[in-house]
């Protein structure tokens, strides 16, 4: 939705936006720009009269907003459906998919068509960093040499209360990247094959002459995948790390501060690639961005120089601070899947560090207790681990609510230490004290968590200051 209101923003509109609380990064991003964000929401909100509201998938009925928009028949319309209407049609869709890994995927291709000189247009889940944007709206040059691709992010969640499919089926692609398919969004789906119903549907929209790039391994994920491509009418290329895989990760190796491997391309040495980024998911996702490039006809150096100079996106491991000697990381976690990848990567990255997991349930499938067990795996693979009470427990039915007190104890089955306190003030208190020089803290959650990101940082400093200054007056 942001990135949306500053792309219509850049066509001329004037655009303003209502929420119940906005939240950095998009907070910051919109007031950057000089888009008004009105809290919470209110009929007042919609003076003067709107020619357009656009009805995020968040608004349900009962929203005052939104009850003064059916009343007054204000037209309205969903994100995707006005996307593809201004945006879309005329261009070259590229679409990143899956229930994992969309956000930086997409954020990766941009960059390396942008490198390319290729100015894509582009609309991502989150702020690139190496364009300080989620959006660009890019002007097709004369001849069509560039500007003529949009890469886009394609969410599987639904499109708006009066559009219960997947905004991804509005979209209608040439070429697909499909990263993973895994049961999530337990609200709207009610298993993973209601959720490979939605992938195959997607698939289905690939023309004859588009191409598909998707995920490809033995294992439970690989065969979910598999599941969704049976049908496909177009070409398929399959990457991971199998020795079958089209495009074949080999000789990856995790440094201090950056990853290294080599592809090869229907068996043959293609190319040799290094970027910053920790986990093995992110090469994944740089590979998969990698295979669709090559497509496009930008060459293999081409893309290994973009991806060396890739910065990553906010919130996905993200470095907040660095605070006498501790760490703190923000990740966008939001399924028991991610959070293993994440504290993988970390673990990786910061070995022989003590990491800690710092997890809000907030997003709908971590509130419910359909991966408790899963959730629980995840977690313990950090040295200790704090739970916060689950974001807006009343909301979720008490037989379906994930129960905290037992992810705790299954936790501390696995040997971990766990333990729950209520929310961001007492798990800053907690923290600030406990933890220790070289300590890395991974904070989870998909929403603000209370404003821990700043919270935890200025309390460590005031900590340090704290014993700098006691000490000084000691000598």
């Amino acid at each position: 939705m942001a990135s949306l209101a500053g792309m219509l923003q850049t066509r001329g509109h004037r655009v303003t936006g209502s929420d119940a609380a906005a939240y950095p990064p998009m907070s910051e991003f919109l007031a950057g720009i000089g888009i008004t964000i009105a809290q919470p929401y209110a009929a007042a909100n919609l003076v003067p009269r709107p020619d357009l509201v656009v009805v995020g998938n968040a608004i349900s009925r009962g929203n005052v907003e939104l009850e003064l928009v059916l009343n007054q028949r204000i037209p309205m319309a969903s994100m995707a459906e006005l996307l593809r209407e201004e945006f879309l049609q005329q261009r070259e869709v590229i679409c990143v998919s899956g229930t994992h890994g969309k956000t930086t995927t997409t954020s990766m291709l941009a960059w390396i068509f942008s490198v390319a000189g290729r100015d894509p247009s582009f609309l991502i889940g989150g702020i690139a960093e190496n364009f300080g944007s989620s959006f660009a709206a890019s002007e097709v040059s004369r001849g069509g040499k560039s500007g003529g691709e949009f890469i886009i992010e394609g969410d599987e969640y639904d499109t708006a209360f009066f559009d219960k499919g997947p905004k991804f089926l509005h979209y209608f692609p040439t070429t697909l990247i499909l990263t993973s398919v895994e049961f999530d969004h337990a609200d709207i789906y009610a298993d993973l094959p209601a959720v490979e119903t939605a992938f195959k549907r997607l698939v289905n929209l690939i023309p004859q002459g588009g191409r598909i790039v998707a995920y490809d391994s033995g294992d439970a994920a690989g065969a979910s995948v598999q599941r969704c491509l049976a049908k496909a009418f177009c070409p398929v290329e399959r990457y991971g790390f199998d020795e079958a895989a089209h495009w074949r990760i080999t000789d990856l190796q995790f440094e201090s501060a950056a990853t290294t491997w080599r592809v090869q391309k229907s068996g043959k040495a293609w190319g040799e690639f290094r970027f910053a980024l920790a986990g093995r998911y992110n090469v994944l996702n740089a590979t998969a961005a990698a295979a669709v490039a090559d497509a496009y006809g930008i060459p293999a150096e081409k893309i290994a120089e973009a991806l060396a100079s890739f910065r990553s996106v906010k919130r996905r491991l993200e470095v907040k601070a660095e605070v006498g000697g501790v760490t703190i990381i923000d990740d966008f976690a939001h399924h028991p899947t991610a959070i293993a990848e994440t504290l993988t990567a970390l673990q990786e990255r910061y070995r022989g560090h003590r990491l800690w997991a710092v997890l809000e349930p907030r997003s709908n499938t971590l509130r419910r207790k359909v991966f408790q067990a899963e959730l629980a795996a995840s977690l313990a693979l950090a040295d200790g681990v704090i739970v916060a009470d689950v974001f807006k427990a009343e909301a979720i039915a008490e037989a379906e609510r994930l129960s905290v007190a037992e992810l705790i104890a299954q936790i501390e089955h696995a040997g971990k230490p766990a333990r729950c306190l209520a929310d961001a003030d007492a798990i800053v208190a907690t923290l600030t004290q406990e933890v220790r020089a070289g300590d890395v803290v991974a904070i989870l959650s998909n929403g603000g968590f209370g404003g821990i990101y700043h919270k935890l940082p200025a309390a460590l400093r005031a900590r340090f200051a704290g014993a700098e200054n006691r000490a000084g007056g000691h000598a």
